[in-house]
């Protein structure tokens, strides 16, 4: 009795197995011959994370969708995904081997970007006239299922204006406030500025300047020097000076040139407080003229003084939206299919995250749940080791594709 138990037990746990490879093996065949669908992705969601002196941190939430009824695991298979700024890559991962239960996985990943390559973006960024094109790509390609590859790329266009504003033909008086003189002493008619492209360097980003001064007083006035100060967020990123400049003859008009410039390695500085204020950026700069008026003015021996200008200070918020929804801190879409599996992404508490969904098929994603509703345990983010030289490895070059440990959501 007990042999004939055994082996109908056994032949139960044969019967069962045979079963369940049946399964796979007809889901196999379904997706390669087309029977069944394909997975893909179905979304692409981008955020900053916390940001240092030297790194920022770029998080990545892969939503794969898989149409059968039952989970499929894909030998073969590579899931990558590429964010890309100017053409220049800004984080990249890629996992090989995939395991996706029914309906929408999420796959996370997280990038390390150096910040210290700041400045080879922000010149491409002024080259192609202040207009930076994002493009995040994510693609999910098997070797088993003929070389498919389903890709969603996701464009996104960012533009500034830094200096546009300053251009004015507002007149605003000059004042010395000194004692041996009448304000005002001069009046500046005109104020103009535009990128120096051809002097754009590694190094530096030159800014052509120019002032039409009126001269009201009956005596003249040499400029000797014009200096600024600029600033993003309080960090210093220019400052210098112009001299012998020109001279401003009683009752003309006189165009006054200057170049200024920011240092571009103080931009990664600017780029940790942009990130830390939400991608709010406070420009500022400050101008003064250093004037000698003639000896026989009248003024006696006062020689040389220096005038602030602060009525053409130039001062400007710039608000940047790099992936597209930084106020969102949530994917709040909802499954195509409700009976799909759920795969929820732990949340991130520690930081405010600014965020960017792109989306080919509704889904839902639970950043405050440690399971989904059936049971599912969502699988640790992943983190992308080596140096991902990105946004800012050199201007040729190309990141180095590095693999991912994602807790086992992704198999081995």
């Amino acid at each position: 009795m007990s042999r004939l138990k055994d082996q109908f037990l056994g032949s139960t746990a044969r019967i069962a197995a045979t079963a369940v490879l049946s399964i796979a093996v007809v889901v196999a065949l379904g997706v390669l011959f087309g029977l069944f669908g394909v997975p893909g992705v179905a979304a692409v969601q981008n955020s900053f994370g916390p940001v240092n002196d030297s790194t920022t941190t770029i998080h990545t939430d892969l939503v794969v969708s898989n149409p059968n009824p039952v989970g499929v695991s894909l030998g073969g298979s590579t899931v990558n995904y590429t964010v890309s700024m100017n053409d220049v890559r800004m984080a990249s991962g890629q996992k090989e081997g995939i395991e996706v239960g029914r309906g929408n996985s999420t796959l996370s990943f997280t990038t390390y970007m150096r910040n210290e390559r700041i400045p080879a973006w922000w010149r491409s960024h002024v080259a192609n006239g202040e207009q930076t094109q994002v493009l995040i790509d994510a693609s999910v390609r098997s070797s088993t299922l003929g070389g498919r590859t389903v890709s969603l790329p996701q464009k996104k266009q960012v533009e500034t204006d830094v200096i546009g504003q300053f251009n004015s033909t507002e007149t605003r008086p000059i004042n010395a406030n000194r004692a041996f003189v009448s304000d005002p002493v001069l009046y500046v008619n005109e104020t103009n500025a535009q990128w120096d492209q051809a002097g754009l360097s590694r190094e530096r980003t030159p800014i052509n300047m120019s002032f039409d001064v009126y001269n009201p007083k009956p005596w003249p006035y040499a400029v000797t020097e014009i200096g600024y100060t600029i600033t993003m967020n309080n960090v210093t990123v220019g400052e210098g000076s112009t001299e012998e400049v020109a001279t401003v003859m009683p009752g003309t008009t006189e165009r006054l040139r200057t170049e200024t410039a920011m240092r571009n390695q103080r931009l990664d500085e600017w780029w940790v407080s942009h990130l830390q204020r939400d991608q709010v950026t406070d420009l500022r700069i400050d101008f003064y003229l250093v004037v000698d008026p003639e000896t026989n003015a009248g003024l006696g021996s006062v020689g040389a003084f220096r005038i602030p200008l602060d009525p053409i200070d130039y001062e400007r918020t710039i608000e940047t939206d790099i992936f597209g929804t930084k106020n969102e801190t949530t994917a709040n879409t909802s499954t195509s299919d409700d009976s799909a599996d759920r795969t929820p992404t732990p949340g991130r508490e520690d930081e405010t995250d600014q965020s960017t969904s792109t989306s080919a098929a509704d889904t839902t994603t639970a950043r405050d749940t440690a399971a989904a509703d059936d049971g599912t345990t969502t699988a640790d983010r992943s983190t992308t080791s080596g140096d991902d030289g990105g946004l800012f490895g050199d201007d040729t070059g190309s990141t180095p594709e590095t693999a991912t440990d994602d807790g086992g959501l992704l198999g081995s």
